[in-house]
């Protein structure tokens, strides 16, 4: 199965760029090598943190956000969505050739967030502006909060005792389910790590098994989802190749080099980091809404 994975993953990636490379001749779009460089860095931070279990969407949309990045953050969730797949591919490279997870559970959970992503992903097309930043507000404080459920041992907690590397029956309806939901979730903006990792540990799978199911879910539901958003034009190409490169960097070090490394106070800064911009991004909304009036 590693062998097909591996296969799906490259031919996923290769494709996705053909797609974006298409893209970004069809916006006139033109790299500099500021925006590269400064593009390279956003990518090996944001994955960087990623591979450690953090998320990227958080780090990603406060950089964004504090830098005005996006002229239009209608293509948030998109350029989100879009410029992680690459990266977090290699990511899923690393962890499903290291974890054993039973086979059908792992195909299983990972198709129906894929479908979810596919699903939201034309929703989120179809959105204005106010609407998306307010449900990216709204993603970032349900983010902040199970991060720090997470960090406060909470989420841990339902982990305890679990030894399970496969479902069946009712527990494998619901993980379905569940990662479908998360699928369509992650197309808006809404990381899906921290709430797989709580539906996992519910669900009676043992602790570490969440990270081939979190990992390869992403990888294969954000260049699904990057599809439609490549062809309703809601992807900013600004630095987006060099993010991608960076991104891929980023996953290479965090994986091989600090693995035991502790992120905890980069964590809680990363928590109040996102209520800031949940708030910053909330009130863009209020001055949008009134703009128009």
């Amino acid at each position: 199965m590693v062998i097909a994975i591996v296969t799906i993953l490259t031919l996923s990636s290769v494709g996705l760029f053909v797609l974006l490379v298409r893209g970004a001749r069809k916006q006139h779009y033109r790299p500099t090598l500021r925006q590269f460089s400064v593009g390279l860095l956003i990518g090996a931070v944001t994955d960087f943190l990623d591979t450690l279990g953090i998320g990227s969407f958080v780090t990603s949309t406060a950089i964004f956000q504090a830098t005005h990045y996006l002229k239009d953050e209608r293509q948030l969730p998109g350029t989100l969505n879009t410029m992680h797949a690459i990266p977090t591919a290699f990511e899923a490279l690393f962890f499903v050739t290291a974890i054993r997870v039973e086979s059908w559970t792992l195909i299983s959970l990972v198709v129906a967030a894929a479908i979810g992503a596919v699903l939201g992903s034309e929703v989120m097309t179809k959105l204005n502006q106010q609407r998306i930043q307010r449900l990216m507000a709204v993603a970032l404080v349900i983010t902040a909060f199970l991060m720090a459920a997470k960090l406060v041992g909470w989420v841990s907690l339902l982990g305890m005792g679990n030894q399970a590397t496969s479902l069946r029956g009712w527990p494998l309806a619901i993980g379905i389910i569940g990662n479908f939901i998360l699928g369509l979730l992650m197309a808006a903006g809404v990381g899906l790590y921290a709430p797989c990792m709580v539906m996992v540990y519910f669900l009676g799978l043992t602790p570490i098994a969440a990270f081939p199911i979190m990992m390869l879910s992403c990888a294969l539901l954000m260049p699904s989802s990057a599809v439609n958003f490549i062809r309703h034009d809601r992807v900013d190409y600004h630095g987006i190749f060099g993010i991608i490169l960076g991104g891929i960097v980023g996953v290479i070090v965090a994986a091989t080099l600090v693995k035991s490394l502790s992120m905890t106070a980069i964590s809680w800064l990363i928590v109040l980091v996102s209520l800031w911009t949940a708030q910053s991004l909330w009130q863009a909304a209020i001055r949008s809404k009134r703009a128009v009036r």
